[in-house]
């Protein structure tokens, strides 16, 4: 199955880390990568109705369906054979033999139904960006005002149980699948709180959720915070009126928060760095299986190119996070603080496969503009500060409600080293 670069509906896609695609405004966080842009057709003549490799390794699979008959003929439990769930689980299997796991995945029909359907932006659920992280389904980030933060879910739980079910080894679509739903309906999550030993069981009702891509403030210091939670379709816009905005309320310098984002659209993170940068500057290499590298610049000067930057981010900032945070950092435009990053690096083209399934293969890679591999690796900070786990970043509209007095003695150790070094800039 190759890549059809011709096709005439190509489109720039969501590019999750962590996948974060959102699914009922379940969002998915920063193990998923992100996605090249085109949906790629399988062509019927390339469907293969004999094995269409050479004579070995038409040998070796062989053994496949010899176990597969084996299984169906003779497994003790006839209600498990399940060809649907068999398939998806060979699938699956040969697949995570490549070693992307949670990158390069493949959607039955159902799933990808639901896929498609979260690409439309028909939001309603909980509002979590989730994960699954050494087979251990996670929550990355409630969204700020959503039902997941109401009920007290904090970045960084292990989600044990989903409606009584346990959650062991399942995969990020299980997670969505099982947790998605229609508003006014409930779910109740069976949670470890990060630095706890004893699970929780919390319940949420789910509803319509508005997901915030950029929110900020003007703090008493002329420093303006702004986060940035996902790269979603408007993110490049919003951010330019927030910085826009922002300096025209005096800000002299930005805290960029980038903490706990998964990911989004590789366009609107292109755009959120050129707001930074000079035109001609370059903001990431993409990397195809040869090693031909890419260049992505920028095309236009943005607003806040002789600002001074500060950039938080933290273990689950994926994707999207760390393109711009590498960009802002190797082009000398940033002072990054915090933890190091996720480490996703896997561009995603989803091909649409004869039974309406997804295969989302990873096809390239991205690099930093100086040429590092990011997958595996992320984004290390200048200055690393460690949150405990107990403590969740403080947001612009938290911080916008403080005193100075109370601002100096906030638990956010990241956030205070930020302020401290973007005060350091204004007060020179």
């Amino acid at each position: 199955m190759q890549e059809q670069s011709t096709n005439p509906f190509r489109l720039r896609l969501p590019l999750w880390a962590v996948v974060p695609i959102v699914i009922l405004t379940l969002l998915i966080g920063g193990g998923a990568g992100f996605l090249a842009g085109l949906f790629v057709p399988r062509p019927a003549d390339q469907v293969a109705t004999t094995c269409p490799e050479t004579p070995e390794i038409c040998a070796d699979f062989a053994v496949f369906w010899e176990v597969w008959q084996l299984a169906s003929e003779r497994y003790v439990d006839t209600d498990a054979i399940d060809p649907t769930t068999m398939t998806s689980g060979a699938v699956n299997g040969m697949l995570d033999s490549l070693g992307d796991q949670g990158h390069t995945r493949f959607l039955p029909a159902a799933e990808a139904a639901a896929w498609d359907e979260s690409l439309r932006g028909s939001f309603e659920g909980i509002g979590a960006y989730v994960d699954v992280r050494d087979n251990r389904p996670i929550i990355v980030a409630p969204i700020e005002g959503s039902p997941a933060e109401a009920a007290g879910l904090r970045p960084g739980d292990e989600v044990l149980a989903v409606n009584g079910e346990p959650t062991d080894n399942w995969t990020i679509d299980q997670l969505i699948s099982n947790v998605r739903g229609p508003r006014g309906t409930d779910v109740t999550l069976r949670v470890l709180h990060p630095g706890e030993t004893t699970p929780v069981d919390v319940t949420i009702t789910r509803a319509s959720v508005d997901v915030p891509s950029v929110t900020w403030r003007v703090l008493s210091d002329q420093t303006a915070l702004v986060r940035i939670s996902s790269f979603d379709d408007d993110t490049g816009t919003e951010l330019e009126e927030a910085l826009s905005a922002a300096q025209a309320e005096g800000a002299q310098a930005i805290v960029l928060d980038l903490r706990n984002n998964p990911g989004g659209y590789l366009t609107e993170a292109v755009k959120s760095a050129s707001q930074f940068l000079p035109s001609g500057s370059t903001i990431l290499l993409e990397a195809n299986r040869a090693g031909r590298q890419t260049p992505t610049v920028v095309r236009a000067p943005g607003v806040a190119q002789n600002i001074p930057v500060v950039v938080l981010v933290n273990e689950n900032s994926a994707s999207a996070s760390e393109i711009v945070s590498g960009a802002l950092q190797e082009n000398g435009r940033a002072v990054i603080v915090g933890e190091a990053t996720f480490g996703t690096g896997t561009v995603l083209t989803p091909f649409r496969l004869e039974d309406g399934g997804r295969l989302l293969l990873g096809t390239s890679e991205w690099l930093t503009p100086e040429g590092r591999q990011i997958r595996g690796q992320g984004i290390t900070p200048d200055e690393q500060v460690a949150l405990p786990p107990a403590v969740a970043p403080l947001s612009p509209a938290e911080v916008g409600e403080l005193s100075a007095e109370e601002l100096s003695v906030i638990d956010d150790a990241q956030l205070m080293r930020a302020l401290e070094l973007a005060a350091g800039v204004v007060n020179r």
